[in-house]
């Protein structure tokens, strides 16, 4: 009878050499599990700020709408889907891992479309990047000064009254070189605008437009193709001004907005700043 009791006890409470096995290949297989999971939370924190950049960076440069949510989740269909699991021991463990590993596939195959989408888009925008207005029309090294008036209501340096700045002046030497922009097409060169003196105003593709204003002499002409950096004009104090300078002005679909935006090309973070801060400081125009 003790004998009896004794055995019954040892199958209860002592492990068996086979029991032993499966016991350490459940540890390990737990241990893998871990291991897996840790590596698809950093696969997942990388796709995550690849999809972010891809619908805030990229997209919105290329003017294209962010992928929906629903499709970058990745869902999938079919209840069965990973019932072949089921006959398995640890069968949620097994399912759980592979159904997330599955929507992570999913997702970078999501993004490797997308990216091939804004690649696409980048070559159709190769004449838009180089159209868009994205430097100033003044050297640095040729500025007396980073920026005298900006965008937006001064006093008008002749009349004295408040008046809406449209553009932002540059002051520079008399005969300082004044650039194109941005690629384009020359549509006005000459001293007929009210206020202006001799200016130039440039089109460029997608419904931009630049116009610089008071030059001493005008270096272009109507219907002429200019690159960005290419010489236009020159500095003068022509028209409605009190001092040499460039009045520079960016339109987009006819409408005129802050060119301080569109100095990406010369100016670090750190001076945009500067001449930012300068741009709303400044209370009196030269024009």
């Amino acid at each position: 009878m003790f004998t009896t009791v004794t055995v019954l006890l040892a199958y209860r409470f002592i492990d068996s050499p086979k029991e032993k096995m499966l016991r350490r290949e459940i540890e390990t297989l737990q241990l893998q599990y871990n291991l897996l999971d840790k590596k698809m939370d950093q696969a997942q924190l990388v796709l995550n700020d690849l999809q972010d950049r891809d619908d805030n960076i990229y997209r919105v440069i290329f003017e294209a709408e962010p992928i929906p949510n629903t499709i970058r989740q990745a869902g999938f269909g079919g209840s069965d889907r990973y019932s072949v699991f089921d006959n398995f021991d640890n069968a949620e463990l097994l399912k759980s891992a592979t159904e997330r590993l599955d929507r992570i596939t999913k997702q970078l195959y999501v993004q490797s479309k997308s990216f091939d989408e804004v690649v696409k888009l980048a070559k159709n925008k190769e004449k838009l990047l180089a159209s868009i207005p994205a430097i100033m029309p003044i050297n640095q090294k040729d500025l007396l000064h980073q920026v005298t008036s900006g965008f937006g209501w001064r006093t008008h340096p002749i009349y004295k009254t408040p008046e809406f700045h449209p553009g932002m002046d540059f002051t520079a030497e008399q005969g300082t070189p004044i650039y194109a922009t941005g690629d384009g097409v020359i549509e006005v060169a000459d001293n007929l605008a009210q206020g202006y003196g001799n200016h130039v105003v440039i089109k460029h593709e997608f419904e931009y437009q630049t116009l610089y204003g008071h030059m001493s002499k005008i270096a272009c002409r109507v219907g002429q193709k200019v690159k960005r950096g290419q010489l236009i004009g020159y500095v003068g104090s022509t028209g409605l001004s009190t001092a040499p300078h460039v009045h520079y002005e960016v339109l987009k679909k006819g409408e005129r907005v802050n060119p301080i935006n569109f100095y990406y090309n010369d100016l670090s973070p750190e001076q945009y700043q500067v001449m930012l801060d300068l741009s709303t400081k400044s209370s009196q125009s030269f024009d």
